[in-house]
């Protein structure tokens, strides 16, 4: 088969030399293609995550700004309840003494009305 090439013992080294080192080439780690626009996009990166954690804090305040103003309704709440009882309270009394005032009044008017029948 080499005489019908014609290829020579050095011929054939050097071809063998030539596939080694296409080998070894194929195997050599590449060079890294560096990206030119890292740095925007890094950016933006840090952007959006100011975004989220913006959104995350403004909705960390309104959850406990509505915690605040529903404990505030409900404070308001029993403070209306207690006012209301108050009120019922008083009115009772008041309905007391009305009545008190009422049954004096008429114990009155019966010593008064006895004391003019006897005379």
């Amino acid at each position: 088969m080499n005489e019908i090439e014609r290829t020579g013992f050095s011929e054939r080294l050097k071809t063998a030399a030539e596939a080694k080192a296409a080998l070894v080439a194929k195997l050599r780690p590449k060079t890294a293609v560096t990206a030119t626009d890292l740095t925007p996009r890094a950016e933006l990166r840090a952007a959006e995550l100011e975004q989220v954690r913006a959104a995350r804090v403004a909705a960390k305040a309104a959850k406990q700004q509505a915690a605040a103003e529903a404990a505030e309704a409900a404070r308001q709440t029993d403070e209306a309840i207690a006012a209301a009882a108050l009120d019922a309270k008083r009115g009772e009394r008041k309905e007391r003494k009305a009545l008190t005032k009422a049954e004096q009044k008429a114990k009155r008017d019966a010593r008064y009305a006895a004391r003019k029948a006897r005379n």
